[in-house]
């Protein structure tokens, strides 16, 4: 298997704060304002460090311990995809693993995902 891109959303202060960062494989990264663009992700598996999440759900500082892996993104600025699309969350200080409607998707592959403002979605 070839190396993926790597998306996450960027919680670290600075001028990239609250954008999309994508991390491609030759090490060049970018960032996208989340409400001028939509990131299609596409052949994606969404990633988690569970042990560094447990610490976080337990009360220690944030750190960057999620990301989704995908083999090819495309964005778009205009014209977004909204249309039966369910989130799929992440939050370390509320459940330590991804989540759709509470349940576990660490690991999971899925075909494409969609961005809409700062929420990650599947469509279903």
């Amino acid at each position: 298997m070839g190396k993926k891109i790597k998306v996450r959303f960027n919680l670290g202060r600075g001028k990239n704060y609250m954008k999309w960062k994508v991390e491609y494989p030759n090490g060049w990264s970018k960032y996208f304002a989340p409400t001028e663009n939509q990131l299609i992700l596409k052949g994606c598996q969404l990633k988690n460090s569970r042990t560094t999440a447990m610490k976080i759900l337990n009360g220690q500082h944030k750190v960057v311990c999620a990301w989704v892996l995908c083999d090819e993104i495309e964005i778009i600025q205009d014209n977004f995809i909204q249309d039966n699309l369910q989130q799929v969350k992440y939050n370390p200080r509320v459940l330590p693993y991804w989540n759709k409607d509470g349940v576990d998707m660490d690991g999971s592959k899925i075909n494409m995902l969609y961005t809409i403002d700062y929420k990650l979605n599947i469509k279903y």
